[in-house]
Formats: structure tokens, C-alpha cells, sequence
């Protein structure tokens, strides 16, 4: 446990920001799979399910949760799928 009075607040925000990246990692990979769904699926919805799945992993990537390759290994898969299934 941090005795000085900077590294106590280092801890708080650490765990703050901890906490929110987790909660944005967690939406994204909702959004993903609901895409996914949406493609497997073959919904009526399924372009504009990509289409908001890359919106938020170009999203992730800006603020540093996911590495800007993984972005686009994600979003290149997505459309790969999608036109598969077209």
C-alpha cells in the first residue's frame, strides 16, 4: 500500500480508468458479436450492424484499447464475413 500522498492518488485513478476501459472492451466485443450474429443470422440489419461494429473498433483503436493492426484485423474480418454472406 502506497504511503505517499501522489502514489495513493495514482491508485484511485489507475482503478478509475481501469474500470472504464474494461466497461469500453466489454461493449466492443458485444458489438462484435452482435454483428456476427447478425451476418450468421443473415438479418435484414446485418450491413448496418458492420457497419457500427467498425465504428467502434475504429473508436477502441483512437483511444489506445485495442493496437491499430488488431483494428484492422477486426474490421478486415467483419467485411470479409459480410460479403461472404452476400
Amino acid at each position: 500500500m502506497p504511503n505517499i500522498k501522489s502514489a495513493k492518488k495514482r491508485v484511485k485513478v489507475i482503478a478509475t480508468k481501469t474500470a472504464q476501459n474494461k466497461a469500453a472492451k466489454s461493449a466492443l466485443k458485444t458489438t462484435i458479436k452482435k454483428a456476427n450474429a447478425a451476418i450468421d443470422t443473415n438479418a435484414a440489419n446485418k450491413e448496418e450492424a458492420v457497419k457500427v461494429a467498425i465504428k467502434k473498433i475504429d473508436q477502441a483503436a483512437a483511444k489506445g484499447l485495442l493496437h491499430k493492426n488488431k483494428a484492422a484485423r477486426s474490421k478486415s474480418t467483419l467485411v470479409k464475413k459480410l460479403n461472404a454472406a452476400n
